[in-house]
């Protein structure tokens, strides 16, 4: 491909499917809020009228949904309509696995042979595909299929994630051969509802509405309490509410836990403007799927959440950054948004109170590392996703450099109680350091996988219990996900809250907790977190990118060679180097499982 402006034009079909996401050529350029919300004056406040460059995503993500592939015609028309350099965005193009710049049949099936499909059924699926279709990469009748990382359908395993060109994307799980044979030749497969196993149990708090509320009916969730809390919120007024969370010791509930009061605050103080605000529903860790269940099954709780978080803060336009392989949960999100625009939930005029407040839904594309916040905030702007050194933070220069506050999905649902019922109310829910509830996702060998809410402080072996009948026939339990720990049987009574796992040496992450019975191939498994990382690392910092490939490396050679102590002393070092130099999270964690599963004796050799 030309990485210099060249002649190439694009198909009519593929100028059509740019034209749509960012108007016609001759048009004057006036927000993607505006255009969408009519005389609403909220998008990108204060930019240069010409800057563009945020639009390069969601251009890509429009011509790989209908074409199938990003032709060099395309991608230069992109270029031409957003000034910029085609090396740039060949560059950004290429960084994202679910964009191609090379071209591919239109029905691509992505099946997730990650840790938590490959040892429940995910290998013998692979298998009957290759037996009936071919190997991965065979192109047969316009469809092809190749090996996947984890799609976040974990709970209801094995699963494939369809990428299917000029139609919507699907997702299949419980698959098996003959449904994925089906879906590779273009026949419909149906998702299967939304359902917890905890549904329409008393006491509920973050999943009550789940499987029990239409999640597509605006005035269904306003009958069930919705909005509310907004209204309540406008009572209380922007530092009340800032202070109610604060009081709460709401703490961030997509691994690092940080208060997100202390977030609020020191945006809604900040001076500069504008401000954002950004929901990271990019859930990539292997073995979560809590954030989807909730976009799937309460999108509305979301949307209200995220309009009392830029109300205290001052935010009016903000960022809804959804993992792209999850095509029913965008569709739930993208529906929910556009009623609530339309009934005057977001807008101009807020429920006639006076504030603005919009959402402008990004869709990613396959990388893992834009879940950590610096990277998704240079993947909405149309770079590529690799993480900025801190600081400056986010709250400080973050989004476009402007003063940016950024909480997952289950961080943020949990506003809407906190300023219904007040903090210090909320506070008393668990313990002092781990207030509220939390959500953990069981997958893998346990009765009844799903999404399960319980109350901070709940041991491991109570929560366990919830999904299985015989909590004594685990015998190790993946925690956190791949950048978590393994545990064994004998730590089960382990409280989760974030007090007690730091004086374990643990951590709670994204509320993973995958089980592993005694004939699960552990090895197998660390291999595959192992290979994750390395396929994962961003390659920005060196640490991180010669550091994943060379444990996998020494991972390989320990496995298969007698337990080397060499080898695991090399991990050690290794891992130790990633955490004290690698520029994010993901080089801190690369390694943290792989050494937990050796320090634990699951992978064989002296513990």
């Amino acid at each position: 491909m030309d990485l210099r402006f060249s002649e190439a034009e694009p198909s009519r079909d593929e100028r059509a499917a740019v034209d749509a996401v960012l108007g016609p050529p001759d048009s004057t350029w006036v927000g993607a809020t505006e255009r969408t919300a009519g005389d609403t004056r909220l998008a990108h406040v204060g930019r240069r009228i010409r800057e563009r460059r945020d639009e390069l995503l969601p251009a890509l993500d429009a011509v790989q949904s209908q074409i199938g592939w990003i032709s060099e015609g395309a991608l230069m028309h992109i270029c031409r309509r957003l000034a910029v350099p085609p090396a740039e965005a060949y560059g950004v193009a290429t960084f994202y696995a679910l964009l191609s710049v090379t071209e591919q049949p239109p029905r691509v099936l992505h099946v997730c042979d990650d840790v938590g499909c490959r040892g429940f059924g995910a290998n013998e699926l692979i298998a009957g595909i290759e037996e009936q279709f071919g190997p991965e990469g065979t192109v047969v009748d316009d469809a092809t299929w190749r090996r996947s990382p984890c799609i976040g359908q974990c709970d209801r395993a094995p699963a494939c994630y369809g990428q299917i060109a000029g139609r919507d994307d699907t997702t299949l799980v419980g698959a098996s051969v003959d449904d994925a044979i089906s879906m590779l030749a273009g026949t419909d497969v149906p998702h299967p509802p939304v359902e917890i196993p905890q549904r329409g149990q008393a006491g509920l708090r973050l999943l009550r509405r789940v499987g029990v509320v239409d999640p597509s009916d605006l005035d269904a969730y306003r009958a069930d309490g919705g909005y509310e809390a907004l209204r309540r919120a406008v009572e209380l007024g922007p530092a009340q509410i800032v202070r109610e969370i604060k009081d709460a010791n709401l703490r961030g509930r997509g691994g690092a836990a940080f208060p997100a009061g202390v977030k609020w605050e020191a945006v809604a103080t900040a001076t500069r403007r504008p401000k954002y605000l950004i929901c990271n529903a990019d859930e990539s860790e292997p073995g979560t799927f809590k954030d989807r269940v909730i976009m799937e099954g309460d999108p509305f709780a979301i949307i209200e959440s995220m309009t009392i978080a830029g109300f205290a803060t001052g935010a009016e336009q903000a960022y809804f950054y959804i993992r792209g392989e999850y095509p029913l949960a965008t569709r739930r999100m993208r529906h929910a948004i556009d009623q609530a625009r339309r009934r005057g939930f977001l807008g101009g005029d807020v429920m006639g109170t006076g504030f603005a407040f919009d959402i402008d839904l990004r869709r990613g594309q396959g990388a893992y590392i834009c879940g950590e916040e610096t990277a998704l905030m240079n993947s909405i702007e149309g770079r590529r996703g690799e993480p900025r050194n801190k600081p400056p933070f986010p709250t400080d220069a973050g989004l476009f450099g402007q003063p940016t506050v950024i909480n997952n999905v289950e961080t943020l649902i949990n506003v809407p109680a906190i300023v219904a019922g007040g903090g210090p109310v909320y506070a008393r829910i668990g313990t002092p350091d781990s207030t509220g509830t939390r959500l953990f996702c069981l997958s893998g060998a346990v009765d009844r996988p799903g999404v399960y809410e319980v109350e901070s402080g709940t041991t491991l072996r109570e929560l366990i219990s919830l999904a299985h009948d015989a909590v004594d026939q685990i015998s190790a339990v993946l925690l956190g996900g791949a950048a978590g720990a393994f545990v064994t049987a004998d730590r089960l009574d382990l409280p989760l809250t974030f007090e007690d796992a730091r004086d374990a040496g643990l951590g709670l992450g994204s509320g993973v907790v995958m089980a592993f019975g005694p004939g699960a191939d552990m090895a197998d498994a660390a291999r595959r977190i192992a290979r994750f990382f390395r396929d994962e690392s961003c390659g920005q910092c060196v640490p991180c990118r010669v550091g994943t490939v060379r444990v996998e490396e020494a991972l390989d050679r320990y496995l298969s060679n007698g337990h080397d102590p060499t080898d695991r002393s090399l991990i050690d070092e290794i891992d130790r180097v990633m955490k004290d130099a690698s520029i994010c999270g993901l080089g801190h964690t690369a390694g943290t499982a792989i050494r937990s599963a050796l320090d634990a004796g699951l992978l064989g050799g002296a513990r």
